[in-house]
């Protein structure tokens, strides 16, 4: 069944709607509201739509502070980003459910047969057949996708003058003109989120205001490009459930928020991906783009929402995350109104108890090879498992290929599981 832009966008904007006014953002008088950018994931079944996930936001961690944040405070909760953390977390609970015996059957998600079981593909779970995935946003995704809009929106479009090097490397600069991926993505440096706006094609790190701490997490644009190949499966949940069928195959945009040429050179086989055309890994993993769709809906706490005359907007620092199954505010990573590294203060979707409850889930389930790996002493041990060597060679091929320049966020894995619940 085709379907619409609008469409996809309804279903997330309803559930939006739905939200408890604490997880919206404020009019704080005097003439000053907020906005915040959204974003969904929604599954087309036969005869349906449902919203999976949904999350607003606009804030991530600087560098600086990934180290303190020990699995508990979530280091990137861009609105996209946050909404495939909270989809990864509503899975885990379906599985959850059926290798508990909470439920008999899944709408979404299935036990695989041990013939459909190999050394490669491994996973217990998959995704139900005849199910797609889209993702509704309210604004362009930071990064690649949303240059044009960068300088469409300058009173100065010249473009910047790129330094001669930046941390050691020499970039090279496209003209604003030219949609087309650089020639050789190792003369890029990780740039900020919004400067240099005339070099197009290349991995750039969040945006963040000047006098900010700098961030190396990576733009939206860049982390969406990645999961055309890695799936929407985090590396938690990728032990458990097949990537196989788990990509996007549309991703919806505002008319006001689309360019063409932006999203042709940031996502499509035709732009800086095409060297992933066709492209497959072991493990289940393959090159999956999704195409990009419109539509005329407008989030009504987007940036562009109606003033009135000596009315202002300033940003929201409350970010929200919505599952069938879980609903949370959010300031600073962590469940607003707690202190920031206090246990208590822990999302269902920071590393410590998406992994507590992935270890549950695999001792249900009674698969020892995956248990074993999930028992590792500390994060970092199980990311560095065995089992995740099919992901990690995914994201090392692309990482090195199309989206060189892709400088890790390194640091913050050596917490163990102790002290937060499922």
């Amino acid at each position: 069944m085709e379907i619409s832009g609008n469409e996809i966008a309804d279903v997330v904007l309803r559930q939006f709607d739905a939200f408890p006014t604490k997880g919206k953002p404020l009019n704080r008088g005097a003439g000053v509201k907020e906005w915040v950018p959204l974003s969904g994931i929604v599954a087309q079944g036969k005869n349906s739509l449902t919203c999976l996930a949904t999350a607003t936001g606009m804030k991530c961690l600087p560098q600086n502070r990934i180290a303190q944040a020990q699995g508990t405070v979530l280091h990137d909760w861009h609105a996209e980003i946050l909404a495939i953390r909270s989809f990864n977390r509503f899975l885990l609970d379906e599985c959850y459910a059926l290798a508990s015996c909470q439920k008999q059957t899944s709408e979404f998600i299935r036990l695989r047969s041990p013939d459909e079981r190999t050394e490669s593909h491994f996973q217990p779970f998959a995704l139900n057949d005849g199910i797609n995935l889209h993702m509704y946003c309210s604004e362009a995704p930071c990064g690649d996708a949303s240059m044009e809009l960068t300088m469409a929106a300058q009173d100065d479009s010249t473009p910047w003058d790129l330094p001669p090097s930046i941390n050691g490397v020499n970039p090279t600069t496209s003209p604003s003109t030219d949609t087309s991926p650089p020639s050789d993505a190792t003369t890029h440096p990780l740039l900020q989120g919004r400067g240099y706006f005339s070099a197009l094609g290349i991995v750039r790190r969040k945006p963040s205001r000047p006098d900010a701490p700098p961030t190396l997490s990576k733009s939206c644009s860049d982390k969406l490009a990645l999961k055309q190949s890695t799936s929407l499966l985090s590396s938690l949940t990728s032990l458990l459930i097949s990537p196989s069928n788990i990509y996007l195959t549309s991703l919806i945009l505002p008319s006001s928020q689309h360019s063409a040429s932006a999203c042709q050179r940031a996502f499509s086989p035709s732009g800086r991906l095409k060297e992933l055309n066709g492209k497959t890994w072991d493990g289940g993993y393959a090159f999956t783009p999704f195409s990009v769709l419109t539509t005329d809906r407008e989030f009504r706490f987007s940036r562009r929402q109606a003033l009135s005359p000596g009315e202002k907007l300033v940003p929201s620092n409350i970010s929200a995350s919505w599952t069938p199954l879980q609903f949370e505010t959010l300031i600073g990573g962590v469940l607003q109104g707690r202190r920031q590294h206090d246990l208590k203060a822990a999302s269902c979707v920071c590393k410590r108890r998406m992994w507590k409850l992935a270890l549950e889930i695999a001792a249900l389930v009674a698969v020892p090879r995956i248990e074993r790996g999930l028992r590792g002493g500390m994060y970092g041990d199980v990311k560095g498992d065995e089992l995740l060597r099919y992901r990690r060679s995914v994201k090392e091929s692309v990482r090195t290929g199309p989206l060189q320049g892709w400088v890790r966020n390194v640091g913050g894995e050596e917490f163990g599981i102790e002290g937060v619940g499922i």
